[in-house]
Parts: C-alpha cells; sequence; structure tokens
C-alpha cells in the first residue's frame, strides 16, 4: 500500500490531505482521507513556520511515497512549499500546472500555462465524481466558475471576487459602508435587506447566484445544458443554503463537495504516477 501526500496552496489557505492507495478518487464519503489539515498559506514565508509545520505533517503521517501540489500564491509561496520537508529528500514532488495533460480531457483557454492550478485540478476532481454537463465553482479569496461538458472539454469560466472581497471592497471604497458580517445563527434567505449590513450582505450572495444562473443559461445556449453544479470552497455551504431557499422555478442542480482540489490531484497523481 501506497500513502499519497497532496497539497493545495491557496491565496488564503493550505490545505493538505494524505490518502492511501486502496481508496479511490470516486468515493464520495467524507472520510476519505487518511489525514487532513489546513493552516495559513502565510506559514510558507518564514522558516520557523515552515519547520513547524513541516514537524507537524511529518509526526501526523507515514513518510509518503510521493508528494502532488499545487500553488496559486506566487512565487515565494512556492519557493517555500517547497523547502518543507528535509527529512523527506528522497521522495519525488510532482506539481500540477494549468496545462498539465490529462488523458481524456483538454481545455479550451487561449494559454493553458495562463489557466489557475487550483481550476484544473477542480475540474478533474468534478470529473472523477460525474461525466455530466457540469459548473465547478470554488468560493474562496475569489470565486471561480468553470464549464465542463460531459466530452471532457473544459470550455472556459469566470472569475470574480468572492464574498469577503465584495463585502471588504465596499468598506475601503466607500464613505459611509461598514464591513458587515453575516451572523452565521441565522439563515436569512437572499432578499432585500431592510438594513446596511443585510443589504450588502445579500447583495453579494445575490450576485454569486446570480453569476451561476447565468451560467446555466449560458450553457443551455451553448448546446451543454447543466446537469450538475460542483460547489466547494470556505463559503460552499452557506451558498448552499441560500440556493435552497430559491423558488422551484429558479432552482440550481447544486452539490457541495470538499476538497475538490485535492481530488483533482489525487486525480492527477494516479494517472502520471
Amino acid at each position: 500500500m501506497s500513502l499519497y501526500l497532496l497539497i493545495d496552496v491557496g491565496n488564503t489557505r493550505l490545505k493538505w490531505a494524505a490518502v492511501e492507495s486502496t481508496k479511490s478518487p470516486t468515493d464520495r464519503q467524507k472520510k476519505m482521507w487518511a489525514y487532513s489539515g489546513s493552516v495559513s498559506s502565510q506559514s510558507l514565508k518564514s522558516p520557523e513556520s515552515r519547520a513547524e509545520l513541516s514537524e507537524y505533517i511529518a509526526k501526523t503521517i507515514p513518510q509518503p511515497d510521493v508528494i502532488a501540489y499545487c500553488c496559486v500564491a506566487g512565487s515565494m509561496a512556492l519557493d517555500g512549499l517547497q523547502m518543507l520537508f528535509p527529512q523527506w529528500g528522497n521522495i519525488p514532488w510532482k506539481q500540477l500546472r494549468g496545462d498539465s495533460s490529462f488523458s481524456g480531457m483538454r481545455t479550451l483557454y487561449q494559454n493553458p500555462e495562463r489557466l489557475g492550478a487550483d481550476r484544473w485540478a477542480a475540474i478533474l476532481g468534478a470529473r472523477a465524481l460525474s461525466s455530466s454537463n457540469s459548473l465547478v465553482m470554488s468560493l474562496g479569496t475569489a470565486s471561480t466558475i468553470d464549464l465542463l461538458g460531459a466530452n471532457g472539454l473544459h470550455y472556459g469560466g469566470w472569475i470574480l471576487p468572492g464574498l469577503n472581497l465584495m463585502q471588504e471592497s465596499l468598506q475601503s471604497n466607500t464613505a459611509q459602508l461598514p464591513l458587515a458580517v453575516r451572523n452565521l445563527a441565522l439563515n436569512t434567505p437572499c432578499g432585500f435587506g431592510t438594513n446596511t449590513d443585510d443589504a450588502i450582505i445579500q447583495g453579494c450572495e445575490a450576485a454569486q447566484i446570480g453569476a451561476l444562473q447565468r451560467a446555466m443559461q449560458l450553457a443551455k445556449e451553448m448546446q451543454c445544458p447543466i446537469e450538475r453544479i460542483w460547489l466547494d470552497g470556505g463559503n460552499a455551504k452557506m451558498l448552499v443554503q441560500q440556493i435552497s431557499a430559491l423558488p422551484p422555478a429558479l432552482a440550481l442542480p447544486v452539490e457541495q463537495i470538499d476538497s475538490l482540489v485535492l481530488r483533482g490531484l489525487w486525480v492527477w497523481l494516479l494517472q502520471n504516477n
């Protein structure tokens, strides 16, 4: 039995998971990872933080057979990542990029090397779960929506500010709007806000949902009707709740799936190991 260590370095968080080779990336259960964790991506920027992270992971998991990773947090984070685990100097590292090839799939992106590695990994992860026409949405620092056809073709996608970034931009660039904070104890359906905080929060949520609805319409016009929408990222659970409150006429076929990027790394590694 082999052990694979998968690392996704985003703009805000570094997520990692170790998975045994006896498992399958098509498994939908939440307990599929033998080990997993998440820390701030800032942990890669100082020798002390890197040493602490390296020691923690090395003590948590057996030595893996290979490490697969993707990084969209910039060159400094990438350099820091590659300095982790000096104690495992003989382990091969494999980097998934936006232009990494995958049998049975291709992208229409004009410059695939400019496609975010996390977006490509999430697309691969979605493909492992379903061969239907899909939208893949990640709700992190930025929100991304990508169209994946049943034919394995990535038609392209959108990048828009994430929910927190939308709210922070309103605070930073206006004179009188506050930084609105959602009350997590309340699951208020998206509507017209009757106070400033609700107007900001629900307006930003409506923008995210509206982007999905427009993507659904556009995909239908392209003869690629959507059967599944995969949502991942820190704000996915909240947006699923808002979408579930929509009237039937506006219903969207959404499903929340955690760690889609890590799943895609895993799928890619199996094909390229």
